[in-house]
């Protein structure tokens, strides 16, 4: 067996940073892709200190073209699909660039796949918000998707297409269905990462207000390092399957508020306002998954809950 590569689409985002980081510790040969590879930053590949260990090209999922020449120029032995607009809330005011950059994107691929006719495994990045809402139930393999969002419109396209070619083709093809999964990398304009930021500076003695909409919803939040070696788990099966890879235990956002300000000595009270222009269209009220089946198959568990999470976050950033 010779050295493996791996072709990263989204690698310049959380996730795909962190997969980068994983697998060249692994040994393999790492190649990432941007819609412009040479305006990119690369911001958390300079970060985690392996931008010069990655192989960067230029590649528009939503151009069949451009992603089988880029198929054809790196010649992966494993593909891992975590590009795509990835915000909930954006999705609402970006449908159409939501639903282009994951559904036909997901589905680019795979027709490039098929159409090389390489022995390419492909990694899916899936989305819980693809349950909606659960009511209060563990959400596992079987649990019926009731997509709430843009956003989770494209998802569950994406996760059926994973399905289709796997059935008709025999494309190993998979798709990890990945709750809440959090990391300093995360941008800023998601909650988490709103909520640690305005905390650490408020704790600094500057006098910022933390503006939240609802507080009440409850999340399965995980940590991201730990999400992405479940990626690459399912790529090492003998046979392709979809797994839910989460913690198993949901908190709400005032928890996570009130667990971040307690770990700075603030009381959150003080410093919290709710903002109804915040509150999504549609939300999800409650988030769990059950990760039993990535656990007794592949052998995955999050060592990581909120509290750990939260307690990591802030020690990156004051550190």
């Amino acid at each position: 067996m010779g050295q493996k590569t791996a072709l990263i689409c989204g690698i310049s985002g959380q996730d795909g940073a962190y997969l980068a980081q994983f697998l060249l510790n692994k040994g393999y040969v790492v190649s990432g892709t941007s819609r412009d590879a040479q305006m990119s930053s690369f911001q958390n590949l300079v970060r985690l200190g392996i931008r010069e260990e990655v192989k960067l090209e230029s590649m528009a999922l939503n151009d069949f073209r451009s992603v089988l020449q880029i198929l054809h120029k790196t010649e992966p032995d494993e593909v891992y699909n975590l590009a795509g607009q990835s915000s909930v809330g954006l999705s609402f005011e970006l449908p159409v660039e939501t639903l282009e950059s994951i559904a036909t994107g997901t589905l680019n691929l795979l027709e490039a796949i098929r159409f090389t006719g390489a022995p390419i495994k492909f990694y899916n990045a899936g989305s819980s918000e693809c349950f909606g809402d659960t009511d209060t139930i563990t959400a596992d393999e079987l649990t019926p998707f009731r997509p709430r969002s843009p956003y989770a419109v494209a998802k569950f396209a994406a996760f059926w297409e994973v399905a289709n070619y796997r059935e008709a083709y025999g494309i190993f093809a998979c798709s990890g269905i990945l709750f809440n999964h959090e990391s300093p990398l995360r941008p800023g304009r998601f909650v988490t990462q709103k909520i640690v930021a305005t905390a650490c500076k408020i704790a600094q003695g500057h006098s910022h207000k933390l503006q939240l909409g609802n507080i009440n919803i409850k999340r399965d939040w995980g940590w991201a390092p730990e999400y992405v070696q479940a990626m690459h788990l399912m790529l090492q099966q003998p046979q392709a399957d979809d797994y839910v890879i989460a913690t198993g235990n949901s908190y709400s956002l005032e928890a996570f508020v009130m667990e971040t300000f307690n770990c700075l000595g603030l009381n959150w009270q003080d410093h919290v306002t709710s903002d109804s222009s915040l509150f999504r269209p549609t939300d999800i009220t409650y988030s769990c998954g059950n990760p039993s089946k990535a656990e007794k198959k592949l052998g995955w568990k999050a060592q990581y809950k909120m509290p750990e999470v939260v307690r990591m976050m802030i020690e990156n950033r004051l550190g």
